[in-house]
C-alpha cells in the first residue's frame, strides 16, 4: 500500500491535523537550525567573556564588545536605512517614468521588489556594520574618555589632544560616509541611465541631486579639515616633501588658503550640478567637475611653484620657525626633552687605582653573549629532550648582598618534542603540563672549559636563590590548553629512572563543570574533553598559556614587546615581565618612526605569573596623556602600586631605547641651522658579531656614574659621526629604582679621537699575534665567533670588551669561551680570561702600581721562615717531548688539508697544556 493510498483512506480533518503537525514540527525545526547557528556564531563570545571574568577583566570585555555592538547596531541602520531608501527612490522614479506593463515583473511586483530591496539593504548593512565596529570602536572609546596634554600646537592652537583623539574620528565619519555616497552616486548614475530617464525624470534628477549634495558637502569636510593634516606630514603636493615634519613654508602660504577655497568650490560646484540636473542640462554639468579639477590642479601647482623658487633657493630662512616646532615636538612625542647631556673627557686615565674604585663595574663586565650560551643551556640544562629554553636574558639581583648582574632562562616543556608513541591526548593535555624551573648564570664567570658558571642550575633547582614555585604553565612556548587537577597525576620533572609527579594547587582557571565543559569541548573542537572520564568536578582548564598571545587576548589595544623575561620573586615564585607600548599617530609636527606612528610610551609593564597564570598591568607612567585616556576608557584594567620585588627587575626595553636614540641622533641638535644641514648626525656604530659586520644594539651593563655612589643598572648605547667610525657620545637609561627611566648622553670632544667599535675590531684584525693565533684555530676545524664588542665607561674613560668563542664542527659540540680581548687606547691584549687580559693591559699602561704590588707582598712575607719554595714540575721534559711531536703531527696533518684530524690534535694540545697550568 503506498502513500496515496494511504492519504485516500485519511479524513480531511486528520490531513489537515497532519499538515498541522507537519508545519508546527518545520517551524520547531527551523527555530533550532536558526539558534544552532546563533549559538555557534557567538560560542566565541560566550568563552571569551568566561575567560575574560576568571581573569578579572569581564569589564574590559564587556566594554569593548559593548561599543563594538553600539557601534555596529549604529552602522547596519544607517547603511541599511539608507540603502533601502535609495533603492525605493529609484523604484519610485522607474514607476513615476513607466507604465507598469514596461517594468520587470521583479520591480512591478511589490513583494518581491521589497525582498530584493530589503536583501541589498541587509547585504551593505551587514558591511556597513563590519566597517563601523571594527574600525571604529577605539577611536570612538579614546574620543569619549580621552585627557588633555596641557599643550597646543603653536598654530592653530589646539591641544594635542584635538590630533590624537578628535580628529581621527571625525575623518573616520567623513570618509566613511563620502564612500557611501560614492557608492550610492554611482549605483543611481547606473540605474537611471536606462534610457536616458535622468534627462526626463524629476524624480530621478531630485534623487540624484541630493546625493550630489552630500557628495559635495563631505568632500568639503575633507578639505576643510585638509589645514589640520598639514601639521601632521612632511608632503606639500603629491611631488615634494619639505625639510620640516609639520607646517612648512609652504603649507602656510598656499595649502591652507588653497584649501578653504576648495571646499568654497565643492559647495559652490555642487550647487551648481544639482541647478543644470533640474533644468535637464546635462552636456553643461562638465563644467562644475572641470573647474574643480582645475583649481586643485592650480593649488597643487602653486605648491610646487613656491616650493621650487621661493623656499629652495633659501630654504633655512623660509624654513627656520617650522623647523623649531619639528624640533622641540618630536623630543616632547619621543620623550627626549629631558635627557641630561654632560661632556665626557674621554681621558686616559685608567689605572689600578680607577679599578679599584669601580670594583662592581669590573666585576660585572659581561663575557658571555646570550646567544652561544643559549646553546650551552639547551644542551647542558634541558636534560630531557621536551625542555627547551626559548630565551635567554640579562637581569640583576642582589645575591649574599652583593648587587650582580645575570643570565637567566626559563626551562620550558615543548609536548611536540615528546616521543611519537608519548604523543597521545591523556599526555598532551593531562600529563604533560608545565616546564620546570630556570637556570641562572653570571655574566661575567667562566668554567675552565669556558662554560658558563651557574647560579642555579639542575631540577629541583640547585643555587644562590630559593625557587619555592619552579612550575613553568604559562610562558613563551606556543601552547595549547592543558586540564589541570584531573584523575591524571602531572609530570613535574624527571629524577634518574623515574618521573616525579605533582597536581596543581591554586585556585586558577576555568572550571569544567556545568555547561562550562560543553562549551570548551566544542570551542577547541575536543571531543575529548567531553567524554573523558579522566576531567572530574574538580578539574580546571588552562588556557591561552602562551604569555605574549594571552597579554594580547586581555588588552589587544596595547603593542608588546617580542622580548618578555622571567624573573624570581621575593617569596621563590616566578613571573614574567612583558613591556606594553602605547603608541600614536598625528602628534603634530612629530617625525615618525615607522609608517604613520609617532608617538610612543612605555606606560604599562604587565605581570604574569608563570604558575597560575594571573596578569597585571602595572601603571609605571600616570602621567602620559595616553596612559590616562586608556585608564579612562578601561579602570578595572590597570594596578596602581606595583610591588617592590616586581619593580626591582623592572628593565628599560631595549625596543623603546633604540626608537628613541635612534631619534636622538637627529634631533640632537639644539642649533637649527646644524639641524636643517644634519652637520652633527649621529648614527648605530658597527661591530663585527659572530664573523659578521652588524649594527651595535643596546646593551645592558652596570656601572657607577659620576654623579652616583653606587653602580646601578644601565641599559645604553655608543654613537659615531655619520660614515665615520670614531665614537662621539653614548647614550644610557637608568633602570633602578626612582631613577628609572632617567635619560642622559656623554659627549666626547669633538677634537679627540675615540675609538669607534669598528676601528677596534678592524685594530684586533691588524694585530699580528691575536689574528695569527685566531686562524689557528680557524684552521684547526673549530669555529671562531666573534662575540659582543663592549665599550665600558669607567669614570672619565672609556674601555672595549669582547670574548672569542671556539666552537668544533662536530653537531653536539658546544660554543666556549677560549679568550678576552681587551682594548685601551692604543694597546690590545688577549689572555685566556677577563682577569688575566685586565692585569696584561695594567702592565701597559700602569706597570709602577701593578709592580708594586709584588714588592708589598715581599715586604709583608720577609722575615718569617714559612714561605715554601715551588715544588718543581715532574715529568716537565717528558711532556714538552710529548707536546712538540704531538704539535709536529699537527703541523702534519694541516699541511696535507686534513683540517678535521687537525683539529682532534690541537684539542689534544690544549687539554694537556691545561693538565700543565693544573698541576702548577
Amino acid at each position: 500500500m503506498d502513500y496515496k493510498d494511504y492519504s485516500n483512506k485519511l479524513s480531511p480533518e486528520q490531513l489537515r491535523k497532519l499538515k498541522k503537525i507537519g508545519k508546527i514540527a518545520g517551524t520547531i525545526f527551523g527555530v533550532l537550525i536558526v539558534l544552532a547557528i546563533i549559538f555557534l556564531l557567538s560560542l566565541n563570545w560566550i568563552t571569551d567573556y568566561i575567560w575574560m571574568d576568571s581573569l578579572g577583566f569581564e569589564t574590559v570585555y564587556t566594554t569593548i564588545l559593548g561599543s563594538k555592538v553600539m557601534l555596529g547596531l549604529i552602522g547596519f541602520l544607517l547603511f541599511f536605512i539608507l540603502t533601502y531608501i535609495t533603492l525605493a527612490w529609484i523604484r519610485k522614479s522607474y514607476f513615476s517614468h513607466f507604465h507598469s506593463n514596461q517594468l520587470p515583473p521583479l520591480i512591478e511586483n511589490r513583494k518581491s521588489s521589497r525582498l530584493i530591496m530589503m536583501g541589498g539593504a541587509l547585504f551593505t548593512g551587514l558591511i556597513g556594520s563590519s566597517i563601523v565596529q571594527g574600525v571604529g570602536w577605539e577611536p570612538f572609546l579614546k574620543l569619549t574618555n580621552y585627557a588633555s596634554f596641557g599643550q597646543t600646537d603653536p598654530h592653530f592652537n589646539m591641544d594635542i589632544s584635538f590630533y590624537l583623539f578628535v580628529l581621527p574620528f571625525v575623518e573616520f565619519i567623513i570618509y566613511l560616509l563620502l564612500g557611501l555616497a560614492i557608492f550610492f552616486l554611482v549605483l543611481e548614475i547606473g540605474a537611471y541611465s536606462v534610457f536616458n530617464i535622468y534627462r526626463m525624470s524629476r524624480s530621478a534628477q531630485l534623487h540624484m541631486g541630493v546625493t550630489l549634495g552630500i557628495v559635495g558637502l563631505l568632500l568639503a569636510g575633507t578639505h576643510l579639515l585638509a589645514p589640520f593634516k598639514t601639521l601632521l606630514s612632511n608632503q606639500v603636493n603629491i611631488f615634494q616633501e619639505s625639510v620640516v615634519y609639520g607646517l612648512s613654508y609652504t603649507d602656510n602660504l598656499i595649502n591652507i588658503p588653497a584649501a578653504y577655497v576648495l571646499a568654497a568650490a565643492a559647495v559652490i560646484g555642487t550647487i551648481w550640478l544639482i541647478i543644470l540636473l533640474t533644468r535637464g542640462n546635462i552636456n553643461a554639468m562638465a563644467t562644475p567637475f572641470i573647474a574643480y579639477i582645475v583649481l586643485v590642479v592650480l593649488a597643487q601647482g602653486a605648491s610646487v611653484i613656491v616650493q621650487n623658487f621661493i623656499v629652495s633657493p633659501n630654504e633655512f630662512s623660509r624654513e627656520e620657525p617650522y623647523l623649531e616646532h619639528n624640533l622641540n615636538f618630536t623630543r616632547a612625542a619621543y620623550d627626549l626633552d629631558n635627557i641630561d647631556e654632560n661632556e665626557h673627557p674621554g681621558n686616559n686615565s685608567l689605572d689600578k687605582a680607577m679599578l679599584d674604585r669601580n670594583q662592581l663595574t669590573i666585576d660585572n663586565v659581561r663575557i658571555n653573549d646570550s646567544r652561544p650560551i643559549m646553546d650551552v643551556y639547551n644542551q647542558l640544562q634541558t636534560f630531557r629532550t621536551y625542555y627547551e629554553f626559548n630565551d635567554i636574558d640579562i637581569d640583576r639581583y642582589e645575591i649574599d648582598g652583593e648587587y650582580e648582574q645575570v643570565f637567566i632562562g626559563a626551562r620550558e616543556l615543548s609536548t611536540v618534542d615528546l616521543p611519537s608513541q608519548a604523543q597521545t591526548w591523556v599526555n598532551q593535555n593531562l600529563r604533560y603540563t608545565h616546564g620546570y624551573g630556570v637556570a641562572m648564570s653570571h655574566v661575567n664567570k667562566i668554567t675552565s672549559q669556558g662554560q658558563p658558571e651557574y647560579m642555579l642550575r639542575n631540577v629541583p633547582p640547585e643555587g644562590v636563590l630559593d625557587v619555592t614555585r619552579p612550575q613553568i604553565y604559562f610562558g613563551e612556548e606556543p601552547y595549547d590548553s592543558v586540564i589541570v587537577n584531573s584523575e591524571v597525576d602531572e609530570f613535574d620533572y624527571p629524577s634518574g629512572d623515574e618521573n616525579m609527579t605533582s597536581r596543581f594547587e591554586e585556585d586558577a582557571g576555568i572550571p569544567l563543570t556545568g555547561i562550562n565543559r560543553l562549551l570548551f569541548a566544542i570551542n577547541d573542537g575536543s571531543f575529548r574533553m567531553f567524554v573523558s572520564d579522566q576531567i572530574n568536578s574538580d578539574s580546571k582548564l588552562l588556557e591561552t598559556r602562551n604569555i605574549v598571545e594571552r597579554v594580547e587576548r586581555i588588552a589587544p589595544f596595547f603593542q608588546y614587546d617580542e622580548d618578555p623575561y622571567i624573573f624570581v620573586r621575593d617569596d621563590g615564585s616566578l613571573a614574567w615581565i612583558i613591556d606594553a607600548y602605547l603608541t600614536a599617530e598625528n602628534y603634530p609636527y612629530a617625525e615618525a618612526h615607522r609608517g604613520q606612528e609617532n608617538y610612543i610610551r612605555n606606560s604599562v609593564k604587565v605581570v604574569i605569573d608563570a604558575y597560575t597564570g594571573d596578569t597585571t598591568f602595572y601603571t609605571v607612567d600616570s602621567e602620559d596623556p595616553l596612559m590616562q585616556t586608556y585608564q579612562g576608557m578601561f579602570p578595572d584594567l590597570f594596578t596602581e602600586e606595583v610591588p617592590e620585588d616586581v619593580q626591582a627587575h623592572f628593565r628599560y626595553p631595549e625596543m623603546l631605547f633604540k626608537i628613541q636614540a635612534a631619534m636622538y641622533g637627529t634631533y640632537h641638535m639644539s642649533n637649527l641651522e646644524i639641524f636643517y644641514n644634519r652637520e652633527d648626525f649621529w648614527q648605530f656604530p658597527t661591530e663585527k658579531y659572530f664573523n659578521e659586520d652588524t649594527e651595535v644594539e643596546p646593551y645592558y651593563i652596570t656601572m657607577k656614574l659620576p654623579e652616583s655612589d653606587q653602580e646601578e643598572f644601565i641599559l645604553m648605547t655608543p654613537y659615531t659621526p655619520k660614515n665615520r667610525q670614531n665614537m662621539i657620545a653614548w647614550m644610557g637609561v637608568r633602570n633602578d629604582g626612582e631613577h628609572y627611566g632617567e635619560k642622559f648622553v656623554y659627549r666626547f670632544p669633538k677634537q679627540k679621537n675615540i675609538y669607534g667599535p669598528q676601528q677596534i675590531e678592524n685594530r684586533i684584525n691588524q694585530d699580528s699575534n691575536i689574528s695569527q693565533q685566531l686562524n689557528l684555530w680557524s684552521q684547526g676545524g673549530s669555529e671562531v665567533i666573534r662575540g659582543n664588542l663592549l665599550a665600558i665607561p669607567i669614570e672619565d674613560t672609556v674601555m672595549y670588551v669582547e670574548p672569542i668563542y671556539i666552537e668544533s664542527s662536530n653537531e653536539t659540540s658546544l660554543p666556549e669561551v677560549k679568550q678576552i680581548i681587551l682594548a685601551y687606547e692604543d694597546h690590545i691584549v688577549m689572555e685566556e680570561t677577563f682577569d688575566k687580559a685586565l692585569d696584561s693591559m695594567l702592565q701597559l699602561i700602569d706597570p709602577e702600581n701593578v709592580a708594586d704590588e709584588p714588592e708589598q707582598e715581599e715586604k709583608t712575607e720577609e722575615g718569617t721562615d714559612q714561605e715554601e719554595e715551588p715544588e718543581p714540575l715532574m715529568g716537565a721534559e717528558e711532556m714538552l717531548r710529548e707536546i712538540s711531536e704531538m704539535f709536529d703531527a699537527y703541523q702534519e696533518e694541516a699541511s696535507q688539508g686534513n683540517w678535521q684530524e687537525a683539529g682532534k690534535i690541537m684539542e689534544e694540545i690544549e687539554s694537556r697544556l691545561g693538565e700543565i697550568e693544573t698541576e702548577e
